[in-house]
């Protein structure tokens, strides 16, 4: 489950800050590759929902998972874990077009916040 609250508080970046060193050009590399990505991603998942493509959901969502953590959102992060084993083990398999839905709503909300914070890590250039 997406955690709203931290949909209102800047992204913790400590996770990326310790992985790059605290270099702001290097946080702005990985941010804008993540916004890239993520709709890539999101559209592979939505298509394998479509054809209740149980692994590939699965596969889907491991892979989009570990993104999360880079940006502070753990929350996420785990929404993507339940999204995972529950089609890997075809388990409440008709929760997950509303999990995806809960999802795709936060990633608007999270462009949002990433963003604010790379004008932020811009003007520390």
């Amino acid at each position: 489950m997406i955690n709203e609250e931290k949909n209102r508080v800047p992204l913790d970046l400590s996770y990326l800050r310790e992985m790059s060193g605290d270099s702001i050009e290097f946080m702005i590399e990985m941010l804008d590759m993540f916004q890239q990505q993520t709709p890539i991603y999101l559209s592979e998942l939505e298509q394998a929902l479509a054809q209740k493509d149980w692994p590939k959901v699965s596969s889907c969502a491991h892979k989009m998972k570990p993104t999360f953590a880079y940006v502070g959102r753990d929350d996420a992060k785990d929404h993507l874990q339940m999204m995972e084993l529950n089609a890997r083990e075809q388990k409440d398999v008709e929760l997950l077009p509303v999990a995806f839905a809960e999802l795709n709503d936060f990633i608007q909300v999270l462009n949002k916040q990433l963003d604010a914070t790379k004008l932020d890590l811009e003007k520390q250039l």
